[in-house]
Protein backbone atom coordinates (compact mmCIF):
# COMPACT_ATOMS: atom_id res chain seq x y z
CA UNK A 1 0.00 0.00 0.00
CA UNK A 2 1.13 3.51 -1.03
CA UNK A 3 1.67 5.73 2.50
CA UNK A 4 -1.21 8.20 1.16
CA UNK A 5 -3.78 5.28 1.24
CA UNK A 6 -2.31 4.47 4.78
CA UNK A 7 -4.21 6.78 7.28
CA UNK A 8 -4.23 6.28 11.28
CA UNK A 9 -8.16 6.47 11.49
CA UNK A 10 -10.69 6.06 8.92
CA UNK A 11 -14.67 7.86 9.84
CA UNK A 12 -17.13 6.62 7.82
CA UNK A 13 -19.72 9.31 7.63
CA UNK A 14 -19.60 13.17 7.91
CA UNK A 15 -22.71 13.98 10.26
CA UNK A 16 -21.85 15.19 13.79
CA UNK A 17 -20.68 12.32 15.15
CA UNK A 18 -17.86 11.86 12.64
CA UNK A 19 -16.69 15.49 12.14
CA UNK A 20 -16.57 16.12 16.23
CA UNK A 21 -14.22 12.51 15.92
CA UNK A 22 -12.85 13.69 12.87
CA UNK A 23 -11.63 17.08 14.99
CA UNK A 24 -10.46 15.46 18.00
CA UNK A 25 -8.19 12.47 16.23
CA UNK A 26 -6.71 15.84 13.91
CA UNK A 27 -6.17 17.90 17.06
CA UNK A 28 -3.89 14.55 18.27
CA UNK A 29 -2.05 14.89 15.14
CA UNK A 30 -3.54 11.22 14.11
CA UNK A 31 -3.61 10.98 9.91
CA UNK A 32 -7.26 11.42 9.52
CA UNK A 33 -10.10 10.75 6.53
CA UNK A 34 -13.50 11.13 6.49
CA UNK A 35 -15.96 9.32 4.10
CA UNK A 36 -19.34 11.04 3.12
CA UNK A 37 -21.13 9.62 0.26
CA UNK A 38 -23.40 13.07 0.07
CA UNK A 39 -21.96 15.94 1.87
CA UNK A 40 -20.76 16.91 4.95
CA UNK A 41 -22.83 17.57 7.41
CA UNK A 42 -25.68 14.87 7.98
CA UNK A 43 -28.91 15.22 8.37
CA UNK A 44 -28.70 17.98 10.32
CA UNK A 45 -28.67 19.87 6.97
CA UNK A 46 -32.23 19.29 6.49
CA UNK A 47 -33.32 20.71 9.57
CA UNK A 48 -34.58 24.59 9.67
CA UNK A 49 -33.59 25.36 13.11
CA UNK A 50 -31.33 24.02 16.10
CA UNK A 51 -32.10 25.17 19.43
CA UNK A 52 -30.98 22.78 21.78
CA UNK A 53 -27.07 22.64 20.96
CA UNK A 54 -24.97 24.80 23.81
CA UNK A 55 -23.78 27.81 22.68
CA UNK A 56 -26.54 28.68 19.80
CA UNK A 57 -29.51 29.43 21.40
CA UNK A 58 -30.67 29.27 17.49
CA UNK A 59 -29.14 28.37 14.33
CA UNK A 60 -30.07 26.50 10.81
CA UNK A 61 -29.12 22.49 10.70
CA UNK A 62 -27.12 24.11 7.50
CA UNK A 63 -25.23 26.51 9.21
CA UNK A 64 -24.24 24.51 11.98
CA UNK A 65 -23.15 21.55 9.81
CA UNK A 66 -20.87 23.84 7.86
CA UNK A 67 -19.40 25.00 10.89
CA UNK A 68 -18.84 20.89 12.19
CA UNK A 69 -17.17 20.67 8.36
CA UNK A 70 -14.80 23.77 8.66
CA UNK A 71 -13.45 23.01 12.35
CA UNK A 72 -12.41 19.38 11.50
CA UNK A 73 -10.96 20.60 8.17
CA UNK A 74 -9.20 23.31 10.10
CA UNK A 75 -6.98 20.70 11.96
CA UNK A 76 -6.10 18.99 8.86
CA UNK A 77 -8.39 16.22 8.65
CA UNK A 78 -8.76 14.77 5.17
CA UNK A 79 -12.68 14.96 3.81
CA UNK A 80 -13.98 12.80 0.96
CA UNK A 81 -17.26 12.93 -0.75
CA UNK A 82 -17.29 8.80 -1.48
CA UNK A 83 -19.34 5.64 -0.66
CA UNK A 84 -17.93 2.64 1.40
CA UNK A 85 -18.92 -0.51 -0.15
CA UNK A 86 -16.69 -3.32 1.49
CA UNK A 87 -14.90 -3.18 5.19
CA UNK A 88 -12.85 -5.69 6.50
CA UNK A 89 -9.83 -5.95 8.73
CA UNK A 90 -6.01 -7.98 8.31
CA UNK A 91 -3.89 -6.67 10.34
CA UNK A 92 -4.79 -3.25 9.41
CA UNK A 93 -8.43 -1.72 8.32
CA UNK A 94 -9.09 -2.62 4.84
CA UNK A 95 -11.80 0.05 3.57
CA UNK A 96 -12.82 -0.30 -0.15
CA UNK A 97 -14.88 2.25 -1.64
CA UNK A 98 -16.13 3.68 -4.94
CA UNK A 99 -12.94 5.74 -5.28
CA UNK A 100 -10.66 2.43 -4.91
CA UNK A 101 -9.00 1.38 -1.50
CA UNK A 102 -7.45 2.44 1.55
CA UNK A 103 -6.21 1.42 4.57
CA UNK A 104 -6.19 2.57 8.41
CA UNK A 105 -4.82 1.67 11.57
CA UNK A 106 -8.23 1.93 13.37
CA UNK A 107 -11.65 2.91 11.68
CA UNK A 108 -14.74 4.60 12.96
CA UNK A 109 -18.10 3.81 11.79
CA UNK A 110 -20.24 7.19 12.10
CA UNK A 111 -22.77 6.52 9.06
CA UNK A 112 -26.05 7.74 11.13
CA UNK A 113 -29.48 6.63 10.25
CA UNK A 114 -31.94 7.58 7.30
CA UNK A 115 -35.80 7.71 7.61
CA UNK A 116 -37.61 4.92 7.99
CA UNK A 117 -40.77 4.21 4.98
CA UNK A 118 -44.46 3.42 5.65
CA UNK A 119 -44.25 0.46 3.16
CA UNK A 120 -48.00 1.10 1.94
CA UNK A 121 -49.11 1.33 -1.79
CA UNK A 122 -48.35 4.60 -3.37
CA UNK A 123 -45.39 5.67 -0.85
CA UNK A 124 -42.72 5.01 -3.41
CA UNK A 125 -44.70 5.75 -6.63
CA UNK A 126 -45.23 9.47 -5.33
CA UNK A 127 -41.99 10.12 -3.70
CA UNK A 128 -40.64 13.09 -4.48
CA UNK A 129 -44.24 14.55 -6.12
CA UNK A 130 -46.12 14.76 -2.61
CA UNK A 131 -44.19 12.20 -0.80
CA UNK A 132 -41.19 13.69 1.64
CA UNK A 133 -39.37 13.24 4.31
CA UNK A 134 -37.88 16.98 4.34
CA UNK A 135 -39.90 19.76 5.18
CA UNK A 136 -36.77 22.14 5.22
CA UNK A 137 -36.39 20.84 1.92
CA UNK A 138 -40.01 20.38 0.24
CA UNK A 139 -42.17 23.12 2.48
CA UNK A 140 -42.11 25.94 0.30
CA UNK A 141 -43.86 23.97 -2.65
CA UNK A 142 -46.77 23.55 0.03
CA UNK A 143 -47.58 27.46 0.14
CA UNK A 144 -51.09 27.72 1.04
CA UNK A 145 -51.93 24.08 0.72
CA UNK A 146 -52.87 21.12 2.82
CA UNK A 147 -50.38 18.56 4.05
CA UNK A 148 -50.52 15.67 6.19
CA UNK A 149 -47.43 14.85 8.86
CA UNK A 150 -46.74 11.07 9.75
CA UNK A 151 -45.77 10.63 13.59
CA UNK A 152 -45.64 11.50 16.35
CA UNK A 153 -42.14 12.26 17.88
CA UNK A 154 -39.81 15.21 17.76
CA UNK A 155 -39.14 15.73 14.09
CA UNK A 156 -42.63 14.76 13.24
CA UNK A 157 -43.84 17.53 15.52
CA UNK A 158 -40.82 20.24 15.13
CA UNK A 159 -41.26 19.54 11.17
CA UNK A 160 -45.05 20.21 11.17
CA UNK A 161 -45.08 23.63 13.20
CA UNK A 162 -42.49 24.65 10.95
CA UNK A 163 -44.58 23.77 7.75
CA UNK A 164 -46.89 26.31 9.13
CA UNK A 165 -44.76 28.45 7.44
CA UNK A 166 -45.85 27.62 4.39
CA UNK A 167 -49.29 25.36 4.29
CA UNK A 168 -52.55 26.58 4.96
CA UNK A 169 -53.77 23.61 7.02
CA UNK A 170 -50.97 20.98 8.77
CA UNK A 171 -52.67 17.75 10.07
CA UNK A 172 -50.53 15.08 12.01
CA UNK A 173 -51.39 11.55 12.09
CA UNK A 174 -50.47 9.51 14.70
CA UNK A 175 -51.25 5.87 15.96
CA UNK A 176 -51.42 6.65 19.64
CA UNK A 177 -54.25 9.29 21.54
CA UNK A 178 -51.14 11.10 22.63
CA UNK A 179 -47.54 12.66 21.53
CA UNK A 180 -44.37 11.16 22.23
CA UNK A 181 -42.10 14.83 21.10
CA UNK A 182 -40.58 16.92 23.89
CA UNK A 183 -43.49 18.78 25.78
CA UNK A 184 -42.02 22.44 24.18
CA UNK A 185 -42.71 21.13 20.98
CA UNK A 186 -45.89 19.58 21.98
CA UNK A 187 -47.32 22.76 23.27
CA UNK A 188 -46.25 24.49 20.25
CA UNK A 189 -48.54 22.19 17.87
CA UNK A 190 -50.99 21.69 20.39
CA UNK A 191 -51.62 25.45 20.35
CA UNK A 192 -51.15 26.29 16.71
CA UNK A 193 -54.13 27.20 14.76
CA UNK A 194 -52.99 25.68 12.01
CA UNK A 195 -52.10 22.35 13.23
CA UNK A 196 -54.85 19.15 13.56
CA UNK A 197 -54.73 16.18 15.01
CA UNK A 198 -55.51 12.34 13.90
CA UNK A 199 -55.39 10.39 16.78
CA UNK A 200 -55.59 6.52 16.87
CA UNK A 201 -54.72 6.18 12.76
CA UNK A 202 -52.10 4.96 10.62
CA UNK A 203 -52.24 5.82 6.87
CA UNK A 204 -52.85 2.53 4.97
CA UNK A 205 -52.48 3.95 1.38
CA UNK A 206 -51.02 6.82 -0.69
CA UNK A 207 -53.33 7.95 -2.76
CA UNK A 208 -52.99 10.43 -6.05
CA UNK A 209 -54.30 10.65 -9.54
CA UNK A 210 -50.95 9.60 -11.55
CA UNK A 211 -49.01 12.84 -11.31
CA UNK A 212 -49.58 14.26 -7.56
CA UNK A 213 -50.63 12.87 -4.42
CA UNK A 214 -54.45 13.85 -3.50
CA UNK A 215 -55.07 12.12 -0.34
CA UNK A 216 -54.29 9.16 2.32
CA UNK A 217 -56.22 6.29 2.80
CA UNK A 218 -56.40 6.37 7.01
CA UNK A 219 -57.43 3.28 9.19
CA UNK A 220 -58.51 4.67 12.89
CA UNK A 221 -58.16 1.78 14.98
CA UNK A 222 -60.53 3.16 17.64
CA UNK A 223 -63.27 3.16 15.40
CA UNK A 224 -62.00 0.11 13.33
CA UNK A 225 -62.87 2.44 9.88
CA UNK A 226 -61.07 3.29 7.16
CA UNK A 227 -61.51 6.80 4.96
CA UNK A 228 -59.93 8.82 2.59
CA UNK A 229 -58.26 12.00 4.06
CA UNK A 230 -58.00 14.58 1.01
CA UNK A 231 -53.76 16.32 1.17
CA UNK A 232 -52.17 17.85 -1.23
CA UNK A 233 -48.52 16.54 0.47
CA UNK A 234 -47.54 13.82 2.63
CA UNK A 235 -44.32 14.34 5.11
CA UNK A 236 -43.74 10.86 7.08
CA UNK A 237 -41.37 10.96 10.34
CA UNK A 238 -41.79 7.55 12.01
CA UNK A 239 -38.64 6.90 12.96
CA UNK A 240 -35.06 5.96 11.81
CA UNK A 241 -33.09 2.87 9.51
CA UNK A 242 -29.26 2.38 10.65
CA UNK A 243 -26.69 3.34 7.51
CA UNK A 244 -25.28 -0.28 8.04
CA UNK A 245 -26.16 -2.30 4.60
CA UNK A 246 -22.55 -2.93 3.61
CA UNK A 247 -21.66 -4.63 7.19
CA UNK A 248 -24.49 -7.14 7.11
CA UNK A 249 -22.43 -10.09 7.66
CA UNK A 250 -19.28 -8.44 8.76
CA UNK A 251 -20.30 -6.61 11.81
CA UNK A 252 -22.22 -7.31 14.74
CA UNK A 253 -25.78 -5.45 14.24
CA UNK A 254 -29.22 -5.36 16.60
CA UNK A 255 -32.65 -7.04 14.95
CA UNK A 256 -32.98 -3.30 13.74
CA UNK A 257 -29.61 -3.49 12.22
CA UNK A 258 -27.90 -0.85 14.53
CA UNK A 259 -24.39 -1.39 15.78
CA UNK A 260 -23.43 -3.51 18.64
CA UNK A 261 -20.59 -1.65 20.75
CA UNK A 262 -19.35 -2.43 24.32
CA UNK A 263 -18.82 0.56 26.58
CA UNK A 264 -16.05 1.66 24.63
CA UNK A 265 -17.61 1.50 21.89
CA UNK A 266 -15.81 -1.28 20.50
CA UNK A 267 -17.59 -3.02 17.66
CA UNK A 268 -16.47 -6.81 17.10
CA UNK A 269 -14.56 -6.20 13.99
CA UNK A 270 -10.72 -5.42 15.61
CA UNK A 271 -9.64 -2.12 15.24
CA UNK A 272 -13.43 -0.52 14.41
CA UNK A 273 -15.44 1.34 16.88
CA UNK A 274 -18.90 3.03 16.43
CA UNK A 275 -20.35 6.20 17.05
CA UNK A 276 -23.30 8.11 16.84
CA UNK A 277 -27.16 7.61 15.21
CA UNK A 278 -25.93 4.56 13.88
CA UNK A 279 -24.63 2.93 17.68
CA UNK A 280 -27.37 0.77 19.31
CA UNK A 281 -28.69 2.22 22.04
CA UNK A 282 -27.58 5.94 21.11
CA UNK A 283 -29.74 8.82 22.30
CA UNK A 284 -29.74 10.66 19.09
CA UNK A 285 -29.57 14.23 19.63
CA UNK A 286 -26.51 15.98 18.41
CA UNK A 287 -24.78 16.97 21.38
CA UNK A 288 -25.31 13.78 22.31
CA UNK A 289 -23.41 11.88 19.08
CA UNK A 290 -21.05 14.41 19.20
CA UNK A 291 -19.75 13.73 22.30
CA UNK A 292 -19.82 10.24 20.98
CA UNK A 293 -17.81 11.15 18.26
CA UNK A 294 -15.16 12.41 20.86
CA UNK A 295 -15.13 9.60 23.20
CA UNK A 296 -14.48 7.06 20.89
CA UNK A 297 -11.58 8.70 19.66
CA UNK A 298 -10.28 8.78 23.12
CA UNK A 299 -10.57 5.10 23.28
CA UNK A 300 -9.36 4.59 19.72
CA UNK A 301 -6.07 6.67 20.90
CA UNK A 302 -5.66 3.73 23.62
CA UNK A 303 -6.11 1.23 20.90
CA UNK A 304 -3.17 2.57 18.63
CA UNK A 305 -0.73 3.21 21.57
CA UNK A 306 -1.51 -0.42 22.73
CA UNK A 307 -1.13 -1.74 19.69
CA UNK A 308 2.32 0.28 18.82
CA UNK A 309 3.51 -0.91 22.08
CA UNK A 310 2.73 -4.58 21.33
CA UNK A 311 4.43 -3.80 17.52
CA UNK A 312 7.92 -2.51 19.87
CA UNK A 313 7.65 -5.45 22.01
CA UNK A 314 7.41 -8.33 18.53
CA UNK A 315 10.39 -5.98 17.05
CA UNK A 316 12.85 -6.43 20.17
CA UNK A 317 11.86 -10.01 20.96
CA UNK A 318 12.92 -10.31 17.14
CA UNK A 319 16.07 -8.39 17.14
CA UNK A 320 17.08 -10.14 20.86
CA UNK A 321 16.61 -13.77 18.90
CA UNK A 322 18.38 -12.31 16.06
CA UNK A 323 21.56 -11.84 17.64
CA UNK A 324 21.17 -14.17 20.46
CA UNK A 325 24.17 -16.52 20.60
CA UNK A 326 23.34 -20.72 20.00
Amino acid sequence: MTPDKLYDLAIIGGGPAGLTAAIYAARAELKTVVLEKISPGGQIQNTMTVENYPGFPEITGAELAERFHEHARKFGAEIRVTTVRDLSYDGEVHVTTSDGDLYAHAALIATGARHRRLGVPGEDSYYGRGVSNCAVCDGFFYREKDVVVIGGGDAAVEEGVFLTRFARKVTIIHRRDSLRAQKILQERALHDPKVSFLWNSMVKEVIGDGQRVTGVRVHNMLEDREFEYPTDGVFIYVGTEPNTDFLRGKIELDEQGFVKADCCYRTSMPGVFVAGDVRNGAWRQIITVAAEGALAVREIEHFLAEEMLEDAEEIWHMRRSRTARP
